[in-house]
């Protein structure tokens, strides 16, 4: 399905307001959706006949740094049946201070895959995925300060005593 046609899908059945804009120099073509209406258009998108993206292969995330003041959370979608590519990109208010963290909803309940990615885009961006349904580290300690690709992050010099060889 052509992207025209999955931006009609969505406006017809969601509404105009879902879609911000979309990056077609992005590869596979992108659709910015506002943050609130992730969860609904990547429904849409796995449970309709037309587009059945029944994979997520991938999110990430991206620190665009405290100028900016945003960042980024972003899905890659695969359709095996239609072998259809579409990237989604979610933009995020940035936190001012690291402990705090910008949210969106989890995918988790649509792809099972997104438990693992989720967890990872938490642990090293301390974005929150509210509803997740075990939200902790996955690859940094439990006990690890502050999230490490984030722009501003500090490295710690010792972790327990240790010290920390970059």
């Amino acid at each position: 399905m052509a992207l025209e046609n999955i931006i009609e899908l969505i406006t017809e059945t969601l509404g105009d307001e879902v879609i911000e804009d979309k990056d077609l120099s992005a590869s596979p073509q992108a659709l910015i959706i506002k943050a609130e209406h992730i969860e609904p258009v990547c429904a849409l998108l796995h449970a309709h006949d037309s587009t059945y993206f029944d994979m997520l292969s991938c999110i990430t995330g991206v620190d665009n740094g405290p100028e900016a003041g945003t960042m980024e959370v972003i899905y890659n979608l695969y359709s095996i049946p239609y072998d259809g590519h579409l990237m989604l990109k979610c933009l995020l208010k940035r936190p001012e201070r690291e402990e705090d963290m910008p949210s969106i909803a989890t995918l988790s309940g649509i792809w099972r895959t997104a438990d693992w990615l989720e967890r990872e885009t938490y642990d090293l961006l301390g974005i929150n995925f509210e509803g997740h349904p075990d939200q902790r580290r996955i690859l940094l300690p439990a006990d690890w300060e502050g999230f490490p690709l984030r722009k501003d992050y500090q490295h710690q010099e010792y972790y327990h005593g240790i010290k920390v060889e970059y």
